[in-house]
């Protein structure tokens, strides 16, 4: 698979995980200054990674979250908890997600991550036709 494939290749799976509304806003605001952050990170995380067929998307979606929480990066366990509630994965899922890390991660981190999980949990349920 050449480079370009491999793009078109994340590109689809970035926006079956993300959801398109999502990626299509942080490709239209690519600049000249973080154009090659989007591709790479199209390429590499979502066209080599996240379409190893090894780890189904939910298992690397409950991974995610744990990393989200180990690495303290709110804003992006935010997005994959949006994500992975839209795409099934339920609110007790991830509860038990957060709750592992409580173990591994520390308290305090867990702590965050039951507070921003609601914070997504509402926003969603707001939306909601």
């Amino acid at each position: 698979m050449d480079e370009q494939e491999r793009y078109e290749f994340g590109l689809k799976t970035r926006k079956s995980v993300l959801g398109d509304a999502h990626v299509d806003r942080a490709l239209a605001t690519r600049t000249e200054f973080n154009t090659e952050f989007q591709d790479l990170i199209t390429r590499y995380a979502w066209g080599e990674i996240w379409t190893r067929p090894a780890i189904d998307h939910t298992t690397r979606r409950l991974m995610t979250l744990s990393m989200m929480i180990a690495l303290n990066r709110g804003d992006e366990f935010k997005m994959h908890v949006r994500a992975a509630v839209q795409h099934g994965v339920s609110k007790d899922l991830i509860k038990e997600v957060i709750l592992q890390s409580a173990i591994y991660c520390g308290v305090p981190a867990a702590n965050t991550a039951f507070h921003q999980a609601a914070e997504v949990f509402a926003g969603l349920e707001e939306a909601a036709p």
